[in-house]
C-alpha cells in the first residue's frame, strides 16, 4: 500500500478547521495536521461579540469537544508557531525548532489586526477583539453603561458595536477611511450609511482621525483620545477596527508569489504544486476583473476551505463568491452588511 499523504494546515480559523473536516472525509487514511498559535481548539471568532449576552466560559465556543479531533485523527498542535516554509524539503521550521514534513500545505492564517503607524506606540491602550481572553477583558474594562470609543469601524468592529448599544453601552465611533472595511464605500453613499449607523445607536465622528490615546483626564473617565482637529473625547475603552493585515511574514522567503497577501488561482493554489492559500490571507485571481481580489466574510472563507481541501485531494474545483458583499441600509433605516449572517 502507498503510504498515506500527510496534509498539513496552518491556521485553525473557520477556514483551517473547514478544511480539515473535508480532507478527512475525502481521505481517510490521511495523515492530517493542524498548526495554530492558539491556545484553544476551533471556535468561531464571529461569535465573540456573545460575551456582552453571558458567555463567558470558553468552552461553550468550542465548535467541537476535543473528543472529536481523536476520534478523527486530526492532530491539532497548539500555541505552535511556523517560522520557515522550506519548499524544497517540503518542510515547517517550527519557533521552539522543530522541523515538520507535508506533502500537500494549507496556508489558512487569516489576519492580525492593522493598526495605523501614528497608534502604534500606544497599542498597550487599546483593547483588541480577536480571541476569547481579549473578548473577555474588554468585558471586565466595560463597566455597566460605560462608553466605548471604537477607531476606524470595520465591520467586525461594527457588528459588536450594534451588539454593545443593544447592551445598554454608549459607542463612539470615529469614522474614517477604513470605516465598514472590507466593504468599498463610495464617498457619496457615506451620509446614509452614517445615518444607518446611527440608527443602530452609534455616535458617529467623521473626517478626523485619532492621534492620541492617554489616561482620562476627565474625572470618571479612564481614557481620553486627542482628534487631529483639537478635541477629546473621554471613553472607559478604546478599541481599534481598522481591518485585517494578511499574516504571511513567515513565507515572505518561501518563494511564494506575494502581493498584500499570497496570490492564488480559482482552485486556491500557489505558485507551487503542492501548496494552497485560503481565508483572508490569500488574493484570488479573478478573471472577469482581471485582477487578485480578496473575499472576506464567514460563508466566503468557510467555502474557500471546502474548496482548498477538494483541491487538494484530487479535484478542481473553483472557488465562487457565497456572499456579495454589499452594504445596505433596511427599511427601519439601520445599516446591514451580509458578513453580519454566520449562524
Amino acid at each position: 500500500m502507498p503510504t498515506p499523504l500527510h496534509y498539513v494546515i496552518i491556521g485553525n480559523g473557520i477556514t483551517g478547521s473547514r478544511a480539515a473536516e473535508v480532507l478527512r472525509e475525502r481521505d481517510s487514511q490521511a495523515r492530517i495536521t493542524v498548526v495554530t498559535g492558539d491556545a484553544q481548539l476551533f471556535y468561531n471568532r464571529y461569535d465573540l461579540p456573545d460575551v456582552f449576552d453571558g458567555k463567558h466560559n470558553w468552552v461553550d465556543y468550542l465548535v467541537n469537544p476535543p473528543a472529536y479531533y481523536e476520534k478523527q485523527r486530526i492532530t491539532v498542535r497548539r500555541k505552535t508557531l511556523v517560522t520557515e516554509v522550506d519548499t524544497r524539503n517540503r518542510t515547517l521550521m517550527l519557533s521552539h525548532r522543530e522541523i515538520l514534513n507535508y506533502d500537500r500545505l494549507l496556508i489558512a492564517t487569516g489576519g492580525v489586526s492593522y493598526i495605523p503607524a501614528r497608534l502604534l506606540d500606544m497599542v498597550d491602550r487599546m483593547h483588541s477583539f480577536g480571541n476569547i481572553r481579549s473578548a473577555m477583558n474588554l468585558y471586565q474594562a466595560l463597566p455597566a453603561a460605560g462608553t466605548a470609543i471604537m477607531l476606524g469601524g470595520d465591520v467586525l468592529g461594527l457588528d459588536l458595536a450594534r451588539r454593545l448599544t443593544a447592551n445598554g453601552f454608549k459607542v463612539i465611533l470615529v469614522a474614517g477611511e477604513r470605516t465598514c472595511w472590507p466593504h468599498e464605500v463610495d464617498p457619496q453613499d457615506w451620509p446614509k450609511y452614517r445615518a444607518g449607523l446611527e440608527k443602530l445607536g452609534l455616535e458617529v465622528i467623521d473626517d478626523v482621525e485619532a492621534v492620541k490615546i492617554n489616561k482620562g483626564t476627565k474625572a470618571g473617565a479612564r481614557r481620553t483620545v486627542t482628534l487631529n482637529d483639537g478635541r477629546k473625547i473621554n471613553g472607559d475603552v478604546v478599541m481599534p477596527f481598522y481591518g485585517l493585515t494578511p499574516s504571511v511574514d513567515f513565507v515572505s522567503y518561501a518563494g511564494i508569489d506575494i502581493e498584500r497577501g499570497i496570490l492564488v488561482d480559482p482552485q486556491l493554489k500557489t505558485t507551487r504544486d503542492d501548496i494552497w492559500a485560503a481565508g483572508d490571507v490569500c488574493q484570488i485571481w479573478s478573471q472577469e476583473r482581471n485582477n487578485y481580489r480578496f473575499y472576506h466574510g464567514w460563508k466566503n472563507v468557510k467555502t474557500m476551505g471546502e474548496v482548498a481541501a477538494c483541491n487538494m485531494t484530487g479535484d478542481e474545483v473553483a472557488f465562487s463568491t457565497v456572499v456579495d458583499a454589499h452594504l445596505r441600509v433596511k427599511r427601519d433605516g439601520t445599516l446591514h452588511s451580509p458578513y453580519w449572517e454566520h449562524d
